[in-house]
């Protein structure tokens, strides 16, 4: 099946097309551009460089956040678009957790961040539920600290796996110093997500997840700090 996948949730956005599994083509959002003009003329170049149109795709997949109220936004409108003009389901995926899909996962607990700006993180800790990873904390936005204390609380004090693309904000923490005797490290996740949000709406659609344009919902944790936080241009790039 074709899959269309985006992630309009952080100035680090990205665009892929995938059969099945396999990615044949992906655009990264390296500029300044907003996303309510980048991505239509983007998702235009990569399907036409996948040889398709948008009339072959079987299902999207997109970032629902958390993130930037607005990139989020953009990227669930447009998607919510398509699949009622092409009767296509969709399947919204939390960045936090494809972030945790790409760990290593070497121990039975991950905690997964990312830069929330204004000296925060958003944050989710995810258990190993057999082949998969089940969620089991709210997402949250919240100081790294706490964040660090609570994915502790969480994993009832066994070991961790770490994961994100922003490390340095963990790392920085003195609390991070009693981690790292404990063995633990975080991994950088590269945060160009669309390949791996593709492969992850696939898998629920196959299991009969997925959803359609109306029932699509975001993720913003908490919608008015999203948009506060993001406020001044962080949505679309510096």
């Amino acid at each position: 099946m074709i899959v269309l996948s985006i992630d309009t949730c952080d100035w680090r956005g990205s665009v892929a097309v995938l059969d099945d599994e396999v990615v044949l083509a992906v655009s990264l959002h390296e500029t300044n551009q907003e996303y309510s003009s980048w991505l239509l003329p983007t998702v235009s170049a990569v399907l036409r460089q996948a040889g398709l149109e948008m009339g072959d795709v079987g299902c999207y997949a997109v970032a629902a956040g958390p993130g930037s109220f607005t990139g989020v936004r953009v990227g669930l409108t447009s998607v919510k678009a398509w699949a009622e003009v092409y009767g296509r389901p969709v399947a919204g995926v939390s960045r936090l957790e494809a972030f945790a899909a790409e760990a290593s996962r070497t121990s039975r607990y991950v905690a997964a961040f990312v830069d929330a700006q204004r000296g925060q993180v958003f944050g989710a800790v995810y258990r190993q539920d057999g082949s998969g990873l089940a969620n089991i904390s709210e997402e949250m936005v919240i100081a790294p600290r706490e964040f660090l204390r609570r994915a502790v609380e969480l994993a009832n004090a066994e070991k961790i796996t770490w994961a994100s693309p922003d490390a340095h904000l963990l790392a920085g923490e003195d609390a991070w110093r009693e981690r790292e005797k404990h063995g633990e490290s975080i991994e950088q996740i590269s945060a160009t997500l669309a390949g791996t949000l593709g492969r992850i709406g696939l898998r629920r659609l196959k299991e009969g997840e997925a959803t359609d344009a109306l029932r699509l919902d975001a993720h913003y944790v908490r919608q008015c700090d999203a948009e506060i936080l993001w406020k001044g241009g962080a949505a679309h790039g510096h």
